[in-house]
Protein backbone atom coordinates (compact mmCIF):
# COMPACT_ATOMS: atom_id res chain seq x y z
CA UNK A 1 0.00 0.00 0.00
CA UNK A 2 1.40 3.59 -1.18
CA UNK A 3 1.97 6.04 1.79
CA UNK A 4 -1.42 8.45 0.47
CA UNK A 5 -3.34 4.94 0.69
CA UNK A 6 -1.82 4.33 4.53
CA UNK A 7 -2.77 7.89 5.57
CA UNK A 8 -6.10 7.60 4.41
CA UNK A 9 -7.07 4.59 6.05
CA UNK A 10 -5.44 6.62 8.87
CA UNK A 11 -7.90 9.29 8.40
CA UNK A 12 -10.72 6.81 7.94
CA UNK A 13 -9.98 5.25 10.83
CA UNK A 14 -9.72 8.84 12.51
CA UNK A 15 -13.14 9.63 11.23
CA UNK A 16 -15.14 6.74 12.20
CA UNK A 17 -13.66 6.47 15.76
CA UNK A 18 -15.23 10.20 15.78
CA UNK A 19 -18.26 8.98 14.63
CA UNK A 20 -18.71 6.05 17.09
CA UNK A 21 -18.10 8.42 20.04
CA UNK A 22 -20.65 10.96 18.26
CA UNK A 23 -23.78 8.38 17.95
CA UNK A 24 -22.63 6.92 22.24
CA UNK A 25 -23.10 10.16 23.69
CA UNK A 26 -26.32 11.00 21.30
CA UNK A 27 -29.60 9.66 21.79
CA UNK A 28 -30.97 7.54 19.10
CA UNK A 29 -34.93 8.80 18.07
CA UNK A 30 -37.53 6.92 17.37
CA UNK A 31 -37.06 7.84 13.37
CA UNK A 32 -33.67 6.81 13.13
CA UNK A 33 -32.63 10.29 13.29
CA UNK A 34 -29.96 11.27 16.18
CA UNK A 35 -29.89 13.86 18.97
CA UNK A 36 -26.83 15.65 20.26
CA UNK A 37 -26.69 17.02 24.08
CA UNK A 38 -26.74 21.24 24.22
CA UNK A 39 -23.60 20.00 26.15
CA UNK A 40 -21.78 18.89 22.97
CA UNK A 41 -23.24 20.79 20.71
CA UNK A 42 -22.11 23.57 23.11
CA UNK A 43 -18.70 22.74 23.51
CA UNK A 44 -17.96 21.27 19.81
CA UNK A 45 -19.48 25.17 18.32
CA UNK A 46 -16.80 26.78 20.80
CA UNK A 47 -13.98 24.46 19.99
CA UNK A 48 -14.69 24.43 16.01
CA UNK A 49 -14.50 28.47 16.27
CA UNK A 50 -10.79 28.10 18.11
CA UNK A 51 -7.58 28.27 16.48
CA UNK A 52 -5.92 25.11 17.37
CA UNK A 53 -3.61 27.56 20.05
CA UNK A 54 -6.57 28.79 21.45
CA UNK A 55 -7.56 25.56 22.88
CA UNK A 56 -7.03 24.39 26.37
CA UNK A 57 -3.88 21.83 26.55
CA UNK A 58 -6.69 18.87 27.44
CA UNK A 59 -8.38 19.88 24.06
CA UNK A 60 -5.38 20.17 22.13
CA UNK A 61 -4.19 16.48 23.76
CA UNK A 62 -7.34 15.00 22.15
CA UNK A 63 -5.83 16.40 18.62
CA UNK A 64 -2.36 15.58 19.44
CA UNK A 65 -3.54 12.03 19.95
CA UNK A 66 -4.65 11.98 16.24
CA UNK A 67 -1.32 13.89 15.21
CA UNK A 68 0.37 11.01 16.59
CA UNK A 69 -1.38 7.82 14.39
CA UNK A 70 -0.76 10.45 11.20
CA UNK A 71 3.14 10.17 12.30
CA UNK A 72 3.33 6.91 13.12
CA UNK A 73 2.30 5.67 10.01
CA UNK A 74 4.85 8.33 8.44
CA UNK A 75 7.65 6.91 10.74
CA UNK A 76 7.01 2.90 9.29
CA UNK A 77 9.33 1.99 6.45
CA UNK A 78 7.74 2.45 3.14
CA UNK A 79 8.17 -0.56 0.63
CA UNK A 80 8.65 -0.36 -3.20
Amino acid sequence: MNLREKLSAVQHDIWAHWMRYLFSVSVRNPDGSYTIPSDKVERWQRQAQLAYVALSEREKDSDREQADRVLAELQQPTRR
